[in-house]
């Protein structure tokens, strides 16, 4: 009996634990991640090779439990944020990783088409059709799209842009039936989706958020192993491993040179959210310089949190404001050997 009487408050006990440890909580909880070296990941055929390195830098984001939640509260850098401040309204877990997995893909693209542009090489940019980001609750396409499909074709036509892809489907009538081939997995599919009114926009369509979906050729092959990591903020850094390694010369100058910033294909530089904690991952690594975005200036801008933050932890890093990849070629074609 006694045994018995021990084991029901250990039992008791570890419930309470295991409920601490996984009872999801309506937050995320981020802190800072890694700072990854770059000559790793992006590879350009018969690229040239660099002294120096160059790094991406990451956040660390999860769910929040209990136990998470409260350590976050008490640890330097960690942030606790509403699940609205992350995900797009009625977006699902599934829908938010398919979303953040095409900033990352996007951000590829634009890297390679920047660098390719940069350097003054040869590139060809195609329009593989319409990538599905998520899909509304309770329209025509929800049980039949889902995200992450890529639409290839519309009542057997194609489309070079996303804007042309709307306009067709907006052309439409309440009631139509339109035939969408799609990609799911590599496998193709075809089906009937009838065409309502959508009530926000008051105007036709089936019921997806969608971005164009691209892909960037070129001679000399580039590839970029990203395995799992998401979003769009390590663009501006794919930009200069890539270019670094299509010209002669070693941009870095022997430096460790990591930073933030999505990149467009004309080369702007845009800001991204958790830079004090890729600030920290990047002085962990011991990188030497910074790149952030400048935002033109603005007061409360990603370089200006950037530069508190490194006052902040002591670090010796010179934090540079970029608004675009010429910026950041400027600065680092001005730097002496080391």
């Amino acid at each position: 009996m006694r045994k018995k009487r021990m084991r029901v408050p250990l039992l008791l006990a570890a419930a309470v634990v295991l409920f601490a440890a996984f009872f999801p909580l309506p937050y995320y909880v981020t802190r800072p991640g890694m700072a990854k070296e770059l000559d790793s990941v992006v590879h350009v055929e018969n690229g040239d090779r660099a002294e120096g390195k160059f790094f991406l830098t990451t956040v660390r984001m999860g769910r929040a439990t209990i136990i998470t939640y409260l350590m976050a509260k008490f640890q330097d850098y960690s942030e606790i944020l509403p699940l609205d401040s992350v995900r797009l309204e009625n977006e699902t877990d599934e829908e938010y990783n398919v979303r953040q997995l095409y900033y990352m893909e996007e951000s590829k693209e634009n890297a390679i088409q920047a660098a390719f542009k940069a350097a003054g090489e040869s590139y060809e940019v195609r329009h593989k059709g319409v990538y599905v980001l998520g899909v509304v609750k309770g329209m025509p396409a929800e049980g039949v799209l889902q995200a992450g499909d890529r639409i290839i074709a519309v009542d057997g036509k194609t489309f070079d842009s996303s804007d042309r892809f709307i306009s067709y489907v907006q052309s439409k009538k309440e009631g139509d039936k339109i035939t969408v081939t799609f990609l799911r997995k590599g496998k193709e599919h075809r089906k009937k989706i009838p065409v309502r009114r959508i009530p926000e926009l008051d105007k036709p369509g089936i019921g997806i958020t969608l971005v164009e979906d691209k892909e960037v050729k070129t001679k000399r092959v580039v590839t970029i192993d990203t395995e799992e990591i998401g979003g769009p903020s390590a663009g501006l850094m794919f930009t200069l491993e890539i270019y670094n390694q299509l010209t002669k010369g070693d941009l870095t100058k022997g430096y460790r040179i990591a930073g933030t910033g999505t990149i467009e294909s004309d080369g702007k530089v845009g800001p991204i959210g958790g830079v004090d904690q890729k600030v920290v991952a990047a002085d962990k690594e011991g990188a030497e310089i910074f790149f952030a975005p400048n935002e033109k200036g603005k007061r409360d801008s990603d370089y200006q949190m950037a530069v508190e933050t490194a006052k902040r932890i002591g670090s010796k890093m010179k934090i540079v404001p970029v608004d675009t990849l010429s910026d950041a070629l400027a600065y680092l074609e001005s730097l002496p050997e080391k």
